[in-house]
């Protein structure tokens, strides 16, 4: 199977979801918001923040042309660098915050969305990037995040099967060796029933990677059912309060619905086990609610089994039920008491 480490721990189909906590633009404004949210994101128990590095001017122009308009949505009414200037974290910022994450004792890395970003991303010694679904198909961008030899996560968010196969094959061809795809609806929120979730194992087998989920939608389910099909990284926005009022606040987990996201898909990851028709260490108490076959009735050596001295009832510690019609007529050895379980010993 195929597994990817980031910060030294084990990502892939073995192991428990490793689960990232995406700060995007919820920091609005305020570093120690931002703080704050990491601080609530380690306590929950995620694996990993994640920040976005840009800036308006990295992102877009300044520019009024009906191209560059917002209609509908979260953002209606705003042009693009108007909502990436609201939305940027201070490159300041990064610093501070990886130093923030390592004093908590969590990872940190980011989406770079330029050259420049991967630079100062580097000169932090990010352990890893991601590619976030708007740039799936910025192919020298994947080349160049790819070049750094770390692990690289892609999101597939809008992105048609060639396109995929694209970034995959630049990520290669430019030196990744650990890649991740994240199945992605990128609506903000995403509704439950576009996810397509049974993409997921498709992504793994055909482009031979670790697949997980990128979850735009409001709550957990989404998520704990990816987990079944074999997710193995969820990455979720995480902020204090959904109803804050900044970019992505809205359609973010709260700090305990992330607890529960980490919970949940722990307990969904461990459920999945392995092939098993054995009994299971919670069953084995519990032999006594299952039937097999009774005496109901004294019984003296040399009388024949009948439908009235045996029968098939709980509990069940003697022969399968199976065997019912096998004995009836048989004679016994032994005097056998009533509420004896059967068995072929006491048979002549």
């Amino acid at each position: 199977m195929k597994t990817v480490h980031i910060a030294g721990r084990a990502i892939g189909p073995g192991h428990k979801p490793y689960i990232i906590a995406e700060l995007s633009a919820n920091h609005n404004g305020d570093i120690n918001r931002a703080f704050e949210i990491m601080e609530a994101a380690k306590r929950a128990g995620a694996d990993a923040i994640k920040l976005q590095t840009y800036s308006a001017d990295t992102i877009t122009i300044d520019c009024d042309s009906e191209d560059f308009q917002i209609h509908g949505g979260l953002w209606d009414g705003r042009n693009l660098h108007q909502l990436y200037q609201w939305a940027q974290m201070p490159w300041e910022w990064h610093q501070p915050l990886f130093a923030k994450a390592k004093e908590l004792g969590i990872t940190i890395f980011s989406s770079p969305f330029d050259f420049s970003a991967v630079d100062l991303l580097e000169q932090l010694d990010a352990p890893a990037y991601k590619i976030a679904s708007f740039e799936a198909v910025d192919i020298p961008l994947i080349k160049y995040v790819a070049k750094t030899g770390k692990p690289l996560i892609i999101s597939t968010g809008m992105a048609n099967q060639e396109e995929i196969a694209e970034a995959v094959t630049a990520a290669r061809e430019a030196g990744c060796q650990e890649l991740i795809l994240l199945q992605c609806v990128s609506g903000y929120p995403a509704p439950a029933s576009e996810y397509n979730l049974s993409t997921i194992p498709d992504l793994a087998a055909r482009f031979d990677v670790v697949a997980g989920l990128s979850d735009h939608t409001i709550d957990n389910t989404t998520a704990i059912a990816a987990v079944a099909l074999g997710a193995a990284l969820i990455e979720k926005h995480v902020t204090l309060d959904r109803n804050g009022g900044g970019p992505d606040d809205s359609f973010s987990l709260e700090p305990a619905e992330l607890q529960h996201l980490c919970d949940s898909t722990h307990t969904a990851w461990k459920a999945l086990g392995q092939v098993n028709y054995q009994r299971t260490a919670s069953e084995r108490g519990n032999a006594k609610f299952r039937r097999s076959l009774y005496v109901v009735a004294d019984i003296q050596a040399g009388e024949a089994i009948t439908a009235d001295n045996v029968k098939s009832i709980r509990p069940g510690f003697g022969l399968a039920p199976k065997h019912y019609e096998s004995v009836i007529g048989r004679v016994l050895k032994v005097d056998v008491a009533r509420g004896t379980p059967l068995s072929l010993n006491m048979l002549k």
